[in-house]
């Protein structure tokens, strides 16, 4: 299949890794970028289950690291690549021969993206650690759940929004950069970094006394009222956004009741009647209600459900896939659509098809296979 998308004609070495690097060369690879996921013997050991979706639009070459010539072969590759995604600890790219230096040498203007949870230096550097984690030392985690507890949302906070977004834009500036000045650079992509960041307007709302420090008494985390789910008479839930006056007032109306709204004396008690209106009718009657109405009430759908809203239908957010759906990446682009979403390739699947296409012989191949340089299955 002809290549398209924005990226069409860039190359990507993605070192196989777990969580945002994957995730960020799955949306690379769906912009047109052709990538390629270098696995270990055996894969990386971690699969929750029988399919792994980050995997997906793909080839995969099994490449022993350990291996003396292994090295030798990366680098060759790395000569015909504008890319590498590199998401093991400090220092172990470097161990292997592989790190950015000896990139550089053989390719001054590659650009070498280092995606690890707490950075390339400091004082955390070389220890393990996983979204949550990561999420705790920014003050997001602090700030998310209960009043009784934190709770973390998902892996999305620090893992995918934290990580993988900062590590395509570090990538996409990295080649921007490339194009005006020729010359490559090392992006130290850190999730503790980007999960920082993401809290920019909060921190800026704390410094200005206009953000507590502590969960579900702020405007955002479940504190007021009117930006809250509720249960309905189904027990399933609603979500409610009404900040602004205008859709507050709509609020109001459709539920008969009357309140001032950022009076924070009577937060209490509209709680109380927003919970006790809410419960009288199923989730998607109140959906029906709201649904050409600007009151910033919408429903809360299940993973199931989502793929089938006519919004997302519309859309095409979500492409059927395997026994479900997939969201496909994003953005839209007007003229250099995105690649549909392509199949998850298995360990080693493209290997021999990967050397060809970077010059190297049959007889070359063979041997590399035979010496358990690579391996193709």
């Amino acid at each position: 299949m002809t290549a398209s998308g924005p990226l069409a004609g860039i190359t990507i070495l993605e070192l196989a890794g777990l969580g945002p690097a994957p995730y960020a060369a799955t949306v690379l690879a769906e912009f047109g970028a052709n990538v390629i996921r270098v696995d270990r013997p055996g894969g990386i050991g971690l699969k929750v289950s029988a399919h792994d979706a980050l995997n997906r639009s793909r080839q995969n070459v099994i490449l022993n690291l350990q291996h003396e010539q292994a090295a030798a072969i990366y680098l060759e590759l790395v000569q015909g690549c504008d890319v590498v995604i590199d998401p093991y600890r400090p220092g172990v790219a470097d161990r292997l021969g592989i790190g950015p230096q000896a990139c550089h040498e053989v390719n001054p203007g590659l650009v070498y993206a280092q995606m690890t949870g707490w950075g390339q230096t400091g004082p955390l550097a070389q220890r393990a650690g996983h979204d949550i984690n990561y999420l705790g030392l920014t003050g997001a985690l602090g700030a998310i759940g209960s009043a009784a507890k934190p709770r973390q949302p998902l892996n999305i906070g620090a893992d995918f929004g934290g990580g993988a977004m900062f590590l395509i834009t570090g990538i996409l500036a990295g080649l921007l950069a490339r194009s005006t000045s020729g010359e490559g650079q090392v992006i130290d992509v850190a999730m503790v970094d980007g999960a920082s960041s993401l809290t920019t307007m909060i921190y800026g709302l704390h410094a200005d006394g206009a953000w507590q420090d502590e969960r579900e008494a702020n405007l955002l985390d479940g504190g007021a009222p009117f930006y809250d789910t509720y249960e309905c008479k189904d027990g399933k839930f609603v979500s409610v956004g009404a900040l602004e006056p205008e859709f507050f007032s709509v609020l109001l109306d459709q539920l008969g009741l009357d309140f001032d709204q950022y009076d924070r004396q009577c937060w209490p008690a509209m709680r109380a009647a927003f919970t006790q209106a809410f419960a009288a009718k199923s989730r998607d009657d109140w959906a029906k209600i709201f649904e050409d109405q600007d009151a910033c009430v919408y429903p809360v759908l299940s993973l199931a459900e989502a793929p089938h809203h006519r919004h997302m239908a519309a859309r095409g957010v979500f492409e059927p896939y395997l026994n479900g759906h997939q969201p496909r990446s994003a953005p839209v682009f007007s003229r250099t659509t995105l690649q549909p979403i392509g199949h998850e390739a298995e360990p080693g699947e493209h290997t021999t098809e990967i050397l060809q296409s970077f010059g190297l012989s049959d007889e070359r191949i063979d041997q590399l296979l035979a010496d358990g340089v690579v391996e193709q299955h």
